[in-house]
């Protein structure tokens, strides 16, 4: 995640050379996943004010029953996530379910349960 301009005094630090202001935010800085979840909400905050996504920080869930609206859905958060650097991994997404796992329970069409395992 690229920190923006006006930002980077506030992770710069010294060394004996010079002073390093990182363009990247470190996965290891307190706050980065509120910093990514407003990221994420203030990239796709039309489409999910609609209650067509939900998302969970790296987690982005489409909901649409009719084929069309959710391919449109899809690529137009596929292309917004692209413009900013963001991209998927192909392996941990499921396409076109009717239940999904999603922070631990299993959501679908007509209800909400627990995993299994969890039960």
């Amino acid at each position: 995640m690229r920190i923006r301009k006006e930002d980077k005094w506030k992770v710069a630090f010294s060394t004996p050379d010079s002073v390093f202001e990182p363009i990247v935010m470190f996965f290891g800085l307190a706050n980065w996943l509120v910093t990514f979840q407003i990221m994420m909400n203030d990239l796709l905050r039309n489409i999910i004010e609609v209650g067509d996504v939900v998302v969970f920080i790296d987690s982005v869930m489409v909901e649409m029953e009719i084929e069309k609206e959710y391919n449109n859905i899809v690529e137009e958060v596929l292309r917004r996530m692209a413009e900013n650097n963001l991209f998927v991994k192909p392996e941990k997404c499921v396409w076109k379910v009717r239940e999904v796992g999603f922070l631990e329970v299993v959501i679908g069409p007509d209800e909400i349960k627990m995993e299994k395992e969890k039960v």
